[in-house]
């Protein structure tokens, strides 16, 4: 299995450690184990709108189950509250002083994106080289550029590749709509806002991301531009 795992330190004595687990040939976070699952994870409370499923074939949602014991451990600390968050992947160490919310939003994301949502699946490979807090820029680059890639790949197969970044823009509006959905079903949970606030953070990601797509990357495009004759020609 690979494993994620995510550190809190607000001091020494006070760390809270979490585990994500992943299927290495599947990409999907292998599920919690609740003994008792929240009626809010149940998929028919306050579902999402872009959600496809049925409780029939799907009981609970599956985000929420995977996020359910974040809420219960942060639900009672504030957003702004000043930690040290550490990512520790099997390839390296990620450590950054930063706020809770940042570390959360960071860890969401990524849990959002193996979490078998079929609005997040186009998201799984970032997941797969997860970079924990990334600024705009650089989300919007990994995001583009995996989409190119998997263009690349259905080129290969003979297929015909999409490069407009039309399909990216629209799965960033429907995150959108679940990251809303997600805020109304996690309401009133909390005595705190860390977690809400960690959302809110992925939506404004969402809305930046969509808008920069529609004005066809213009503020990282001369990062990208050839500055003299050299063409590269296919």
């Amino acid at each position: 299995m690979y494993r994620i795992q995510y550190q809190f330190l607000f001091d020494k004595q006070n760390i809270n450690k979490l585990t994500i687990v992943i299927d290495p040939k599947t990409f999907s976070m292998v599920p919690p184990d609740l003994e008792n699952k929240p009626a809010w994870t149940r998929l028919e409370y306050r579902q999402c709108d872009c959600c496809p499923l049925t409780k029939e074939e799907q009981p609970y949602c599956r985000i929420a189950i995977n996020i359910a014991l974040i809420i219960e451990t942060f639900k009672n600390r504030i957003s702004y509250e000043k930690c040290v968050v550490r990512c520790i992947t099997p390839e390296r160490i990620y450590q950054k002083n930063t706020s809770l919310m940042e570390g959360l939003s960071s860890l969401l994301g990524l849990i959002m994106a193996t979490s078998d949502c079929p609005a997040m699946s186009l998201f799984k490979p970032m997941a797969r080289f997860h970079l924990p807090f990334s600024t705009i820029e650089e989300t919007m680059v990994r995001a583009t550029s995996m989409f190119l890639l998997r263009q690349y790949f259905i080129h290969k197969d003979n297929l015909v590749p999409n490069l407009k970044l039309e399909e990216l823009r629209e799965s960033y509006e429907t995150v959108k709509v679940l990251n809303a959905a997600l805020l109304k079903r996690i309401k009133g949970l909390a005595s705190q806002d860390s977690d809400k606030n960690a959302i809110m953070i992925f939506h404004s990601i969402s809305e930046i991301l969509s808008m920069e797509i529609e004005a066809n990357l213009s503020s990282i495009e001369h990062i990208f531009t050839i500055s003299d004759d050299r063409v590269l020609r296919g």
